[in-house]
C-alpha cells in the first residue's frame, strides 16, 4: 500500500531511502540518530561532516553504507515549546522536504521514524497527525511507497477520536469457538452428515429405483436419475445466466455513480496503480478483504452498500472480528478517513487498509 504503519525498529527496514531524525549538526546523537549511525558505520559520520549541518524543517541525502537501504535522509525537527512557535509547520516541512527529495533521487520507497517525537518532546499524537497530513498532501500528487516506522504503540486513550471505539469493541466483539462456529456453518447449508450413495456410473446423487446390485450390473444410470439430473443441469444453466454483477462491475459501476476518476478512488483507497490496474482489466478479479473495505471507504458507501460489495467479493462484516467492528464503527459514524481508520487498525493490531 501507499502508506503503511508498521511497529519496528528502522534501521532494519528495507527500501530505498530511510529518514533520520537528526540535530543540526548531523554528526549523529541520541535515540533514533544514534541508532543510524551506528548501524550505518563511520562513513555515513564521514560523509555527514561535509554537509555543513541542517536547518530545522530542511532535509539532506547520504549513503546508506551498511544500512539496508540506498540512502539516509536527514531531517532536523522541531522542539516542541507548546504548539505556539511554528513547530507544526516546520514538522510538515520535515516530511515534505525527505519526500521531495527521495523523489529527486528516485526512491519508490521511504520510511519514517515519527520525528521530533522523543526527546524533542513533540506529543506523539499530534506528531503523528502531521505527519498524516504531510504524506496525504505528497501522495496526492505523487506515486510512492510511504512507511512510518514506529518504535512503539502510543496509548489510544491519548486521542479523543477513539474514546468511544473501545467501549464499542467490547460490547460487540464475540471470540467464537472455531469447532461451533464450522457446525453453525455445516447447519446453516444445510449439509448432512450422512455419505451420500455411489452409482456405479461416477455420479453421486439421488439414490435409484433399483436395488444395489442391479444398479452395478449396469453401466448406465436408471431413466428415472437421467430425467432428474438432466433438469438440474437445464436449473443451473439458467441460473448461471442470471449471474449478478462481479464485484469490479459494481465497482466501476460506483466510481462512475460518485464521479470519482480512477486515481482520485485508488489513492483515497491507499492502494496503487498497479493494483487498480489488475482490478479494473480483470472482471472476476479476487482482491483481499482490506482492499474491497478500502475501496468501499473511498467511494464513502454506507455500511449496507459496503456489506453488498463484500459480498460480491465473497466477504461478509462479522462481529467475531475486530478488525469488522472497527471498519463498521467507523463508517456508521460517516468517518472515512483511510488514513485515521488505519491509525485504530494499527493500535488495535488488525491489518491496515489497502493493498
Amino acid at each position: 500500500m501507499p502508506y503503511n504503519i508498521v511497529l519496528g525498529d528502522i534501521t532494519y527496514f528495507k527500501c530505498d531511502a530511510i529518514v533520520n531524525a537528526a540535530n543540526s549538526s548531523l554528526l549523529g546523537g541520541g535515540g533514533v540518530d544514534g541508532a543510524i549511525h551506528r548501524a550505518a558505520g563511520k562513513g555515513l559520520l564521514e560523509e555527514c561532516r561535509k554537509l555543513g549541518g541542517c536547518k530545522t524543517g530542511q532535509a539532506k541525502i547520504t549513503g546508506g553504507y551498511k544500512l539496508p537501504c540506498k540512502y539516509v535522509i536527514h531531517t532536523v525537527g522541531p522542539v516542541w515549546r507548546g504548539g505556539s512557535n511554528d513547530e507544526r509547520e516546520l514538522l510538515y516541512s520535515c516530511y515534505i522536504n525527505s519526500m521531495k527529495l527521495a523523489k529527486e533521487y528516485n526512491c519508490e520507497s521511504i520510511a519514517f521514524p515519527l520525528i521530533s517525537s522523543g526527546i524533542y518532546g513533540y506529543p506523539k499524537r499530534r506528531a503523528l497527525e502531521t505527519a498524516t497530513d504531510a504524506i496525504r498532501d505528497f501522495l496526492a500528487d505523487n506515486d510512492m511507497e510511504i512507511t512510518m516506522v514506529l518504535y512503539e504503540r502510543m496509548n489510544m486513550q491519548e486521542d479523543r477520536r477513539f474514546n468511544s471505539l473501545d467501549d464499542v469493541i467490547k460490547r460487540n466483539y464475540i471470540e467464537t469457538d472455531p469447532v461451533r462456529l464450522n457446525t453453525l456453518i455445516i447447519q446453516d447449508v444445510g449439509l448432512s452428515s450422512q455419505p451420500k450413495k455411489k452409482h456405479s456410473g461416477g455420479f453421486w446423487g439421488l439414490t435409484s429405483s433399483k436395488s444395489s446390485s442391479e444398479c452395478e450390473d449396469s453401466a448406465e444410470l436408471p431413466r428415472s436419475d437421467l430425467v432428474l439430473n438432466k433438469a438440474k443441469v437445464n436449473s443451473l444453466s439458467e441460473a448461471l445466466d442470471k449471474i449478478d454483477e462481479s464485484f469490479t462491475e459494481m465497482l466501476m459501476r460506483k466510481i462512475d455513480e460518485k464521479g470519482l476518476t480512477d486515481p482520485q478512488c485508488y489513492k483515497r483507497a491507499n492502494i496503487d496503480r498497479k493494483l487498480f490496474s489488475k482490478i479494473r482489466s480483470d472482471k472476476f478479479y479476487k482482491p483481499s478483504k482490506q482492499t474491497v473495505i478500502a475501496l468501499a471507504v473511498s467511494l464513502e458507501l454506507s455500511v449496507d452498500e459496503t456489506k453488498e460489495m463484500l459480498m460480491k467479493a465473497g466477504y461478509a462484516l462479522s462481529h467475531s472480528s475486530k478488525f469488522d467492528i472497527i471498519v463498521e464503527y467507523f463508517i456508521s459514524g460517516g468517518v472515512y478517513d483511510i488514513y485515521e481508520i488505519n491509525e485504530a487498525l494499527f493500535e488495535y493490531d488488525q491489518k491496515l487498509l489497502g493493498a
